[in-house]
């Protein structure tokens, strides 16, 4: 697992956020924590359309996401299922060993652990970030 590209992408970002650079690490960890959660292709679409139906009735459907925000916050209430989220936090428990040894990284993969809920915004997130990203 050390030499893995996961591993040495993960040790990039550390050094990153230990040099002061404001990085949403969380995207990364939420991103591959989150390859094995299962969501419908319709579902998901739906979903994603209503979301970015609110972030452009709240402005410029293309400013950062926040995972408080409330596009994010309709994304999440619509594809949140309880085997979902164990999926996700399956995958959040299963990268614990590519963020061994790097604290920073560990402290934020803890907090996902610890919080379910915002774990499960910043996976909506994510998606509705995809989501903008291929329009």
């Amino acid at each position: 697992m050390e030499g893995s590209a996961e591993r040495a992408f993960f040790q990039e970002l550390e050094e990153r956020l230990s040099g002061g650079e404001p990085v949403e690490a969380e995207v990364s960890l939420i991103l591959l924590a989150g390859q094995d959660v299962e969501i419908d292709d319709d579902e998901l679409r739906g979903a994603r359309r209503r979301a970015v139906e609110l972030l452009a009735a709240g402005g410029d459907p293309r400013r950062e996401l926040d995972p408080d925000g409330r596009a994010v916050a309709a994304l999440a209430g619509d594809l949140d299922r309880p085997e979902r989220r164990a999926g996700l936090a399956d995958g959040l428990a299963s990268i614990h060993p590519f963020v061994a040894g790097l604290p920073e990284l560990t402290r934020r993969l803890d907090a996902l652990a610890a919080d379910e809920a915002l774990a499960w915004r910043w996976f909506a997130c994510t998606l509705l970030a995809e989501e903008l990203l291929e329009e």
